[in-house]
């Protein structure tokens, strides 16, 4: 999910803590759609017959539409542009010194450590979003209403916008002493315990985000559509998961793209569908989209992806540990502090960090798209509904402006799933029970 994703979930938290957990929590939460298949009237072997043949048909991977390749193109030249204003950001903050003058501010609000730390987080959280408005007006609203993908009025997207700067904020406050008490504390290896501290409080925030967050956003209530409740819910045993509710997300106030996921765990666990979502797909297409996202929730992906980002950012914090320094050493005097546990350093941690993990974020994303396609294979396996798999995808790519085969490099630094083209190519030959082969996840289905 992504997008999600996570859930799209576009919570800008200025604090390394909370900067990690967005990384973290936008992983698993996958995009799905599908399309209208030809409908066969079925009760009779011609009918039974017909619909065989017209399942083991190929679907065709569809020509991205001008105005996709556009959309595409220009999301390539944003994300371009957002990494370098956001380096730039970082980069104005040391060397004109005003992170040191909103480090002297809070301390003339409160000496006291921890809300000097909390002050300056929330300054920096509003001066942040301040800078960044015109560029997220334009690339979340503008730009997306340009292409047609939005609904939203300016008062909600105001509104989201408001409340996604409010959580921010708070988290900003209530995590930005965590690094830095590590970093006052244990000078030597705080890098190693703000990394493995990303673990417990991202599992937090999955445990509170389907309950506390999303709600904030969206309506969620019930499946209208209680007959296609009790499939969802009937596959979902089929594949072991036991006391999940479905819930129907009222996201067409906002866009016309496609959505679901699964979340939370425990008694949070819930399946999710955004209305657009159900509007646009079958029902056999949804029970695919569905297959997928039991895939994610029953192969364990939240904790390997937690176990292998944990890697991934001690990895980080370790280069950024060995390198900050140095810097601090060579332009203190522009800076102004000369040291990493003061907190006017956090421009210059926000930049490392970004710097260096932009430059492992392939291996991350590579280890997500591996998780997409056994999402994929699970669905298929549960469902062994080829065409409708396919389907999905094709309409996934239409109604999203989607690229069905982007440039390797593109895949390679953005790609969180595997490209739609591949999906859509997987669905069509993946097909072990037609060869009297073994499913690689029957062992997990029940009867």
């Amino acid at each position: 999910m992504t997008k999600a994703a996570w859930i799209g979930r576009m919570v800008v938290w200025c604090t390394i803590g909370g900067m990690l957990l967005l990384a973290l929590g936008q992983s698993l939460v996958a995009e799905a759609a599908g399309s209208v298949s030809a409908a066969v009237q079925t009760g009779s072997p011609v009918a039974e017959e017909s619909a065989a043949a017209a399942s083991s048909e190929p679907v065709a991977v569809p020509e991205p539409s001008a105005k996709a390749v556009r959309y595409h193109r220009g999301g390539i030249w944003i994300a371009v542009f957002q990494t370098l204003l956001g380096l730039a950001i970082s980069l104005l903050f040391l060397f004109t010194g005003w992170s040191a003058r909103i480090r002297d501010v809070a301390r003339r609000i409160s000496p006291t450590w921890f809300l000097t730390i909390a002050i300056y987080g929330v300054i920096f959280s509003l001066l942040l979003a301040v800078i960044d408005l015109p560029v997220s007006y334009y690339t979340d609203f503008v730009r997306e209403h340009r292409f047609g993908l939005s609904n939203q009025t300016f008062g909600k997207w105001l509104q989201d916008s408001l409340l996604n700067l409010a959580i921010g904020t708070l988290f900003s406050a209530l995590l930005l002493w965590v690094p830095y008490g590590l970093l006052k504390r244990s000078p030597r290896r705080w890098w190693l315990y703000t990394g493995l501290l990303a673990v417990p409080f991202l599992l937090l925030l999955i445990l509170i985000q389907p309950i506390w967050i999303d709600p904030l956003f969206n309506k969620f209530g019930p499946m209208k559509n209680q007959a296609l409740e009790a499939r969802i819910l009937d596959l979902a045993a089929q594949a072991g998961i036991e006391g999940g509710r479905v819930f129907e997300v009222e996201k067409s106030a906002d866009t016309r793209t496609l959505n679901a996921y699964v979340t939370g765990f425990g008694q949070t666990k819930r399946i999710v569908l955004w209305d657009t979502t159900i509007a646009r797909l079958s029902e056999e297409e949804l029970l695919f989209v569905m297959g997928h996202e039991m895939g994610h929730y029953v192969l364990g992906h939240v904790w390997k992806l937690i176990g292998f980002l944990s890697l991934l950012i001690i990895a980080t914090l370790y280069l950024v540990y060995r390198t900050a320094q140095g810097l601090i050493s060579r332009f203190r005097e522009r800076f102004g502090f000369d040291s990493l546990a003061d907190i006017a350093s956090y421009p210059l941690l926000t930049l490392l960090f970004s710097l260096f993990f932009l430059v492992i974020q392939p291996a991350f994303l590579a280890f997500n798209r591996s998780s997409e396609r056994e999402a994929d294979r699970f669905g298929l396996e549960i469902t062994r509904d080829n065409r409708h798999a396919a389907t999905a995808f094709v309409k996934l790519q239409e109604d999203n402006l989607a690229i069905p085969r982007p440039h390797w490099q593109v895949e390679l630094w953005r790609g969180s799933h595997p490209s739609l083209g591949d999906r859509i190519d997987f669905c069509n030959e993946y097909r072990p029970w037609e060869k009297g082969q073994s499913l690689r996840y029957g062992h997990l289905f029940r009867q």
